[in-house]
């Protein structure tokens, strides 16, 4: 790739890895208006979600050998093309079935942009200034999801939910002009030197994958393992997956390039990457729920909450990317797992009596945690790998940061779900109408109602929220022992020297 400016390319690039993350989580707070608007359920109106999410998973991993063979510029271009012809099909689609297949064409476009942005940063900008490219890209990839949902629901209250897809058009159309005129082109392989496509290692990824996301994303709503469905889900991406690895790995130039895993700063960074993806997510996801569901607050009021953790991580990335430069990237991970491990446990204490300032600051403080993990655990990643192994380094580590993200929250939705109950029936068990305690408890109860069934519907209600709040804090307590048990595995990382640290190996 010729030399460019690489300061005007890094912000068209992580712009377009921002707008595909962004529409990840930007439809969440919507789906009640699509349902009502396309005449559909709001079971039905989930599957929005799960189309983009399937083929968003697929596309992610593949990315890599798709650059290879088609030539990362011109792949890249392509996908924002075809990202940008979506989203105006999904903003003027009229029915729920038009919608959802717009969404998957969302996704299979939109799921290269994240890995291939990371590559080109990797590969215009010199070794020494790899953490600020970074840093750019990771404003991009982390905070994204933390003002998805605020700005979904101030765009559908005040517009419609057609502009939550619309507003894509333009900024697409933009950067492919721009794009065109400062992306330096790559040399894209002559059709006679391609290697043949592997279709079926791109069918047994398509439908391991697909049927993984799938099982993720509606475990909770089929009751898991209860159902046959999800039952014939896991093997059929156990199966999947289990021939495509026992297939790439007697093949000279996979699809996937599960070499790279005996490079032990890629398998680690990897493994932080994942376990980033499920804390980032699961708490961007738990939060809002605990104060929707316990402290009666509107979408856009949550939003409101999670916001100023995107612009902590926004300031905090160009100071960490100046860092890493300089100091022992180990320890400015471990900072961070530090940092947001204590938030976690904090948010662990919650009462129904936190405030709203009390909110944003531990968000604030969990955000600025994660800002020293992306940084480092990047540069780390692809630090001693062989010539030529950017792109498929990046799908990888991109691919790891979103199935975290996927399995983060299924699991923790799962667990809340599984917690309050059991708390429920728990206090349930405890309340014996004999007690002189109950019978005190009851006794202010009926005061407060004026009625035996308003007393004991209240008891329930209170009993339900009692258990969802042991739940909630339960589960970021979890979080917080999740992130402080990831530190001896970032201690067993080689050390770089200052002058290594950014991904020279790549080059």
């Amino acid at each position: 790739m010729t030399r460019t400016n690489p300061w005007f390319i890094a912000p068209l690039v992580a712009l377009a890895a921002f707008m595909e993350v962004l529409d990840i989580s930007i439809a969440n707070v919507s789906l009640q208006h699509i349902a009502g608007n396309l005449g559909a359920s709001p079971e039905e109106s989930t599957w929005i979600l799960t189309a983009y999410l399937i083929t968003n998973a697929i596309a992610l991993p593949v990315s890599g050998w798709m650059s290879e063979y088609f030539g990362r510029t011109r792949f890249f271009n392509a996908c924002i093309l075809g990202f940008t012809v979506a989203s105006l099909a999904c903003g003027t689609a009229t029915s729920l079935e038009a919608l959802i297949l717009f969404r998957t064409i969302q996704g299979l476009t939109g799921g290269a942009l994240q890995p291939v942005s990371q590559a080109i940063l990797a590969d215009v900008f010199p070794p020494s200034k790899h953490g600020m490219a970074f840093a750019i890209y990771g404003i991009a990839v982390v905070a994204a999801p933390a003002i998805g949902p605020t700005l979904g629901g101030w765009i559908t209250d005040t517009y419609s939910w057609h502009w939550i897809f619309l507003i894509n058009v333009p900024v697409g159309l933009v950067l492919l002009m721009l794009l065109k005129r400062y992306l330096p082109a790559d040399d894209a392989p002559e059709a006679h030197t391609r290697k043949p496509v592997d279709y079926i290692g791109f069918g047994l990824i398509a439908t391991g994958l697909g049927a993984l996301q799938w099982v993720l994303d509606r475990g909770q709503t089929e009751d898991w393992f209860n159902s046959d469905v999800i039952v014939g889900m896991t093997l059929l991406c156990i199966v999947a997956t289990g021939y495509y690895i026992a297939r790439a790995l007697d093949q000279e130039a996979p699809i996937i390039d599960l070499s790279l895993f005996r490079y032990r700063n890629y398998a680690l960074a990897n493994l932080v990457m994942f376990i980033l993806g499920a804390v980032l997510m699961g708490s961007t996801a738990m939060l809002p729920l605990f104060m929707q569901m316990l402290l009666g607050y509107t979408a856009l009021d949550a939003g409101l909450v999670l916001s100023p953790g995107g612009l902590a991580i926004m300031v905090m990335m160009p100071v960490v990317g100046r860092l890493s430069s300089k100091l022992d990237l180990r320890a400015l991970i471990t900072a961070g797992l530090l940092c947001s491990a204590a938030a976690l446990w904090t948010l662990g204490n919650l009462t129904l009596s936190i405030s709203h300032e009390q909110l944003v600051w531990l968000r604030v403080w969990q955000a600025a945690g994660l800002a020293f993990l992306f940084i480092p655990t990047t540069t780390i990643g692809f630090s001693g790998l062989p010539p030529g192994a950017t792109n498929q380094a990046s799908a990888m580590m991109a691919f790891m940061r979103n199935l975290g993200g996927a399995v983060g929250i299924a699991v923790l939705v799962t667990f809340l779900t599984r917690i309050t109950d059991m708390d429920r029936v728990i206090f349930v068990a405890h309340s014996d109408p004999a007690s002189p305690r109950w019978q005190l408890y009851y006794q202010h109860l009926l005061e407060l109602t004026g009625s035996p069934e308003r007393a004991l519907r209240l008891a329930d209600l209170r009993w339900t929220a009692q258990g969802q709040l042991d739940a909630f804090s339960t589960g970021f307590r979890g979080l917080a022992l999740l992130f402080l048990a990831l530190i001896p595995a970032i201690w067993r990382v080689r050390r770089l020297p200052p002058a290594a640290q950014g991904p020279a190996g790549a080059h």
